[in-house]
């Protein structure tokens, strides 16, 4: 049975081989292609972004064209002061025709508000999607990481695998020259099965991460071809960058971090809301102008005097105001929630502001302490490397306990642990300082 097991871990050893190395820019730039979160985000822009190419035309006038046409059959019956009678049916048809035209000169200066509010509409999609973008690359990173975490966690597994290896056949020896029992043997051999299985369990937590990374980076859109293989390989290291300051974090943090960018664009807009409402306030003053036309044919007059067909046509033009007076304070009602608007918004740039220095604080003490852990978990783990080659060589030698040994491998594989550990959580909090920051996209 571990003989089977064994040809399995090193079969899939020479898939992993064989396999495609996935770097973490390839996988950041499919991610920046396919991810549905950001296509979404730039679906929103672009629908704000419509409206800001056409934020001009609320300067423009309004021209409409208009034309009916009316067939009616009626049964005139008319009786005159001298006795005539006019009797029988009449059939009309009138037609009418208009070119309108409407301008407004004035209307409080709201056509400007208007406009500066579909600029600002605009900037915001454009930070909704770099917000989006770099929450996007700081999963990317974190989920990859993780799986080179796993990756390194799973070279921790085979070395151990070795020394293990290494104290089974020792305990065999032992037993067969009379030194050793046969517990200590079957208790090595225990050992060594239960990392085999912790192996293979491995493996499959790594193609499961992988599942996982696919479906933030999308490497299949619909109607495209496969990019990147059904499986992949990850880079062996995670590089983690150790000069960060917390004032380089705090230089300009208002203007680089997107989250804060759209809190306080919201703000800019709920200004020009309220320039929009008080608007209503004023005279709005129009030019208008006209064509008409209008045609009325009667196919019989039973009154003489009047016309069988019937043509009139004309230009007119003037200006028109329309003065506010009473609309029962509703325009006030509107000003003054258009001011408790600003007011939340404000209150919101303000909790946003705090809130983000304070997460940035706890980032960098995050940072930091990840930093010291690494350190002092790089030194320790050559004590436990040089605790276990000596443990073994003075077991070899008949020397030191197997429950000592035994001890001397489970600090090791501890320190593993903890090393790998302190490897990806440094990462991680240097991940979430680049978000805060906006550092993770220029």
């Amino acid at each position: 049975m571990f003989v089977f097991l064994v040809l399995i871990v090193f079969g899939f050893q020479n898939q992993l081989r064989a396999q495609q190395l996935l770097s973490l820019q390839d996988a950041i730039a499919i991610a920046l292609q396919n991810n549905y979160d950001i296509q979404l985000a730039e679906s929103d822009s672009a629908r704000l972004g419509l409206d800001y190419t056409y934020r001009n035309v609320v300067f423009l006038p309004r021209l409409n064209a208009n034309l009916g046409t009316t067939w009616t059959q009626n049964n005139q019956q008319q009786e005159f002061s001298d006795g005539t009678e006019r009797m029988g049916d009449v059939a009309t048809n009138n037609l009418t025709a208009s070119v309108t035209l409407n301008w407004t000169l004035f209307d409080g200066m709201k056509m400007f508000a208007l406009k500066k509010k579909a600029e600002e509409y605009a900037a915001l999609g454009v930070l909704g999607v770099k917000n989006q973008v770099v929450n996007t690359i700081a999963e990317v990173i974190n989920t990859y990481y993780i799986i080179v975490r796993q990756k390194q966690q799973l070279k921790a597994i085979e070395e151990q695998m070795q020394i293990n290896q290494t104290r089974v056949d020792l305990s065999k020896r032992r037993l067969e020259i009379g030194m050793g029992s046969r517990p200590e043997y079957l208790q090595s051999q225990i050992d060594l099965n239960a990392q085999v299985s912790a192996k293979l369990h491995q493996e499959t937590y790594i193609r499961e991460l992988k599942a996982i990374l696919n479906q933030r980076i999308n490497p299949t859109p619909a109607g495209q071809d496969n990019p990147l293989p059904i499986d992949y390989e990850v880079s062996d290291t995670i590089p983690i960058d150790f000069e960060i300051t917390l004032d380089a974090i705090r230089n300009n943090l208002e203007e680089s971090s997107p989250s804060l960018q759209i809190s306080r664009k919201n703000l800019e807009i709920a200004g020009l809301s309220l320039k929009e409402v008080k608007a209503d306030q004023y005279p709005v003053v129009q030019f208008n102008s006209a064509y008409n036309f209008s045609l009325t044919n009667n196919d019989v007059a039973l009154n003489p005097f009047l016309p069988l067909i019937n043509q009139n046509s004309g230009f007119n033009y003037g200006f028109s105001a329309a003065i506010p007076i009473l609309n029962y304070r509703n325009t006030h009602r509107l000003i003054k929630q258009a001011e408790l608007n600003i007011g939340y918004q404000n209150i919101l740039y303000n909790s946003e502001r705090s809130a983000l220095n304070l997460r940035v604080v706890n980032a960098y003490n995050t940072y930091e302490l990840q930093k010291e852990a690494l350190a002092l978990e790089e030194s320790n783990i050559l004590l436990a490397k040089e605790n276990v080659t000596i443990t073994l060589e003075t077991y070899r030698l008949g020397s030191t306990t197997f429950i000592q040994l035994r001890e001397a491998e489970k600090s090791l594989e501890d320190a593993y642990d903890r090393l790998i550990a302190a490897r990806y959580n440094a990462k991680v909090a240097e991940t979430e300082l680049l978000r805060l920051k906006g550092g993770l996209v220029k």
